[in-house]
């Protein structure tokens, strides 16, 4: 018997309603939509966890917090590198051909990192045996592609699912960091690793199970590539810049803690961020989508990052936390509308390569934004260095509005694609 696809289904649609956000219970009562946001959830949950287990595993037996770091930022280049081109696999095969066998590509990475720690491996086999964790499939942008399939002529429910997608994002990198801590201070320093390569490949598992809610693949692409989409380099940019406001507050807000004697609470302190992150991308997408600009929402967030700068002047780090949690708010706003964009501009069967292009970007701002932190922290002063992120977030707010990265025109979806001509780009690329 064949499978049910959602074009099969009759109930696969939103109440057979155009434009209408729903809720996120209307969501789920799509076919096969829980199994598979179950096993996203559980597989995305590790991403987390890999690279703290790292730094602790590593540094704990080696001694050198450098080489640790070192380590996990040949992963993260190797990563942004590796990315787009397994999303084109994707995009081509399918999600089940590819994501499956690249994530045990992933998980024997893992554990190869273990071993060669554990057995006191050369320094190198350490950088090598962590480059494989780069064959991990973007598995929000997986998710991502889902929704865009299942809901291609409800563009408000559509809303809805990026903004839950943004907020597990959120909770899964405030969870993560935690549970690999609890993990290796509490049982041993390999323990986070383990579990981390136990949950990426049992949720893959699951999530790739769900074969009726998988997008068609499009093995001859008739598509053009999404950087020579019209708007989509300048969503790149604004990823990047973006990334950077990310990797300088985490850096700078670690500095800043530990002058003040609390290095411990660094991570609870920026988990605030994510968890305000994490309840506006919940609020954001329970609303009706009223045409929201990408400009507003970076406009916001530049103002918003003030608030930690001004906060790090009282030397108090309660009053720190307390700013991060707001500033926090600004951030799933504007990454859904970013990447609601991205999936109205980029061809339909170049999607998944589309949406990894911009966590390509994203990563790479977060490396420079690290290193400008860090250097900030260092030559500057901790408090001073706060003016990284606000710079970074003007500077993408500067972007989006030179280039019209908010407002340019999209490119349609080939009508012949499986997504079908219900996915045309509105006018101005504004969102529904």
């Amino acid at each position: 018997m064949p499978q049910e696809t959602a074009q099969d289904a009759p109930d696969s649609r939103i109440d057979g309603k155009r434009d209408q956000p729903g809720g996120y219970r209307r969501l789920f009562r799509l076919p096969g939509t829980r199994a598979f946001t179950t096993g996203n959830l559980l597989a995305r949950l590790p991403m987390g966890m890999f690279s703290v287990s790292a730094v602790v595993m590593i540094a704990g037996s080696r001694g050198s917090y450098a080489l640790a770091g070192a380590v996990t930022a040949t992963g993260l280049a190797a990563t942004a590198l590796a990315g787009p081109w397994l999303a084109r696999l994707v995009d081509r095969h399918g999600q089940a051909r590819v994501a499956l066998p690249a994530t045990v590509v992933s998980v024997l990475g893992s554990l190869a990192l273990l071993l060669c720690v554990r057995y006191d491996a050369p320094d190198w086999t350490l950088f090598a045996a962590y480059a494989g964790t780069a064959a991990t499939p973007n598995i929000g942008g997986l998710s991502r592609a889902r929704w865009a399939y299942l809901l291609r002529d409800e563009p408000g429910a559509l809303h809805t699912a990026n903004a839950f997608e943004q907020a597990a994002d959120e909770l899964c990198f405030m969870l993560g960091p935690v549970l690999a801590s609890f993990l290796t201070g509490t049982f041993f320093p390999e323990a986070g690793t383990l579990t981390g390569a136990v949950l990426l490949l049992a949720g893959m598992l699951l999530f790739l199970a769900q074969r009726a809610t998988e997008p068609p693949p499009a093995p001859r692409t008739q598509g053009p590539s999404p950087l020579r989409s019209p708007g989509v380099p300048a969503l790149l940019a604004c990823f990047a810049a973006t990334g950077a406001v990310f990797g300088s507050m985490e850096v700078v807000t670690i500095a800043y803690a530990d002058t003040q004697g609390h290095r411990t609470a660094a991570g609870a302190v920026l988990a605030l961020q994510a968890a305000g992150s994490c309840a506006a991308g919940l609020v954001y997408g329970a609303r009706k989508p009223a045409r929201a600009r990408l400009t507003w929402c970076l406009a916001a967030m530049a103002g918003l990052m003030t608030l930690p700068w001004l906060a790090a002047t009282t030397r108090s780090l309660p009053a720190l936390a307390g700013a991060l949690l707001v500033a926090g708010v600004a951030t799933a706003p504007t990454m859904v509308t970013a990447m609601t964009l991205v999936q109205r501009r980029t061809p339909a069967d170049r999607l998944n390569e589309g949406m990894s292009l911009m966590v390509t970007g994203l990563l790479t701002g977060i490396a420079c934004g690290s290193a400008t932190g860090g250097w900030a922290a260092e030559h500057l002063s901790p408090t001073t260095a706060y003016a990284a992120p606000v710079a970074a977030a003007a500077l993408a707010l500067g972007v989006a509005t030179l280039t019209g990265a908010a407002g340019a025109g999209g490119t349609a979806r080939p009508a012949h694609h499986p997504l079908g001509p219900g996915t045309q780009q509105p006018p101005n690329g504004a969102i529904p």
